[in-house]
């Protein structure tokens, strides 16, 4: 059963550029309602414990290495069909094959500095909502 959550991060590469506010922006402009948020650095522990699902993945220590360099921004997402309608809103990984109007279009540097992260299903939209906030922090 689908749910009306999802989880998203504006990666490094988008804060870095000041992105940020550009990318809530278009997605509030899409109907999600940001239900929690914070603004935080993941230590190279705490990106690899996050992505720990592609540990055995070529990428996975350069993956790490860049979620950890800088601040990012989690939040976790409101909207009916959230994690399909998001999934939709960000585009492709890859920027080059990604359609005009999506996030990764617009921002996204390369399929490694691609600007956001999105659930892919909603048991990850809630196992990755879970390890960024507390019952507490959502709205």
């Amino acid at each position: 059963m689908a749910t009306n959550r999802t989880f998203t991060m504006v990666k490094p590469d988008a804060v870095e550029a000041n992105n940020t506010g550009s990318i809530l922006g278009m997605i509030t402009e899409a109907g999600f309602k940001i239900v929690a948020m914070k603004y935080t650095k993941l230590s190279a522990e705490q990106a690899g414990a996050f992505y720990e699902v592609h540990k055995e993945r070529p990428f996975y220590g350069e993956l790490v290495e860049f979620m950890s360099r800088g601040p990012i921004v989690a939040a976790i997402l409101e909207k009916d069909n959230a994690v399909e309608d998001f999934r939709k809103l960000i585009g492709a990984t890859n920027p080059a094959q990604a359609e005009d109007g999506t996030i990764r279009k617009r921002f996204a540097k390369s399929i490694g500095e691609n600007a956001v992260h999105g659930s892919d299903s909603d048991e990850n939209a809630a196992i990755e909502g879970n390890f960024f906030f507390s019952g507490l922090e959502r709205f």
